[in-house]
């Protein structure tokens, strides 16, 4: 059975998504078995051929296709193709109304002076984080995605960012826990 899916993209990200000689595109059509086609509106159609024999691939096209247009690289949107591997879009617009004043403090919160609380929330929990136009996304795998997400609606509501990075720094003591019990359980 064929599948297709029609989303809408920024058209300035338009020409990430594309990318040059329409290299980007070609390479998640390539991962993913889909064809996709790109307006220069930013309208994409992603569809999946009828003899697919996985139609989760064009999940994980939308999805690469979606973390373009929310502001990720290609790079870093390709990672999506990893099983485990998830997006999440949060919208600020949603949390905190259509103020320019509060999205730019709320962005700003979650970025950090000079990058420090997103890169802290990142390397921390194995994350990627994307602050574009009224929404935050993040891809990671779990539970680090998990964890990340929390860190940002906690920062989001207003909460100080040493309390985030306490309860940062718990989470990773018990990803680390977690990891070491799979490498003893594994011997």
């Amino acid at each position: 059975m064929m599948h297709r899916e029609t989303l809408r993209v920024p058209e300035e990200r338009v020409a990430v998504i594309v990318g040059r000689n329409g290299r980007v595109r070609k390479r998640v059509e390539k991962l993913t078995n889909t064809k996709i086609s790109v307006s220069p509106d930013g309208v994409v159609t992603i569809t999946n051929p009828p003899n697919s024999e996985d139609p989760v691939m064009a999940w994980k096209a939308r999805d690469m296709i979606r973390a373009m247009g929310r502001g990720f690289s290609p790079k870093r949107a390709l990672s999506l193709i990893d099983e485990d591997a998830r997006l999440i879009i949060i919208s600020l617009r949603e949390l905190v109304g259509n103020s320019v004043s509060q999205l730019k403090r709320v962005a700003g919160r979650i970025i950090g002076e000079n990058g420090r609380s997103r890169r802290v929330i990142e390397e921390t929990t194995e994350t990627m984080i994307s602050i574009y136009g009224k929404t935050v996304s993040l891809i990671g795998v779990d539970p680090g995605l998990e964890y990340a997400t929390r860190a940002v609606t906690m920062l989001i509501d207003g909460a100080p960012h040493g309390s985030v990075y306490k309860y940062l720094e718990k989470m990773r003591r018990e990803m680390n826990r977690q990891q070491s019990e799979l490498w003893t359980s594994d011997l």
